[in-house]
């Protein structure tokens, strides 16, 4: 059974830098993408990141990038989502996603993501 398990999230002071933490479980992402989706109170899911399956490729939702940077270690079947200079807007829940058919090489929509986290809340304070 695949598990994607995120850590990280919290209260955080607006300007603060939390890394975001997603271990997956029961089979290896090395040749796919993986990325982090969020969800705001009375909002829709919305994308934040993707990143191929070398770490080569990696893609970014304008709301977040030059703030946001996502990476992973195939090693560890783990991707993270490094966010500086945190605003109140980018309150939400954070979840991981694996997908099983894309390998990020180009930009996965949002249906090629097969496995999903749980979610993670990050709140931040202004």
């Amino acid at each position: 059974q695949v598990q994607l398990a995120e850590s990280g999230g919290g209260l955080v002071q607006a300007g603060g830098s939390p890394r975001l933490s997603c271990a997956a479980s029961g089979r290896t992402f090395s040749s796919n993408a993986m990325g982090w989706f969020r969800q705001a109170p009375g909002k829709e899911r919305e994308f934040v990141a993707a990143i191929g399956w070398s770490g080569s490729t990696t893609y970014y939702a304008d709301s977040v990038k030059g703030r946001f940077t996502i990476s992973r270690d195939n090693a560890k079947n783990t991707v993270y989502l490094q966010m500086n200079s945190l605003k109140p807007g980018d309150t939400a829940v954070y979840f991981c996603a694996a997908s099983g058919r894309c390998s990020g090489s180009y930009y996965c929509p949002v249906y090629e993501y097969d496995y999903w986290g749980q979610g993670t809340q990050v709140t931040v304070s202004s």
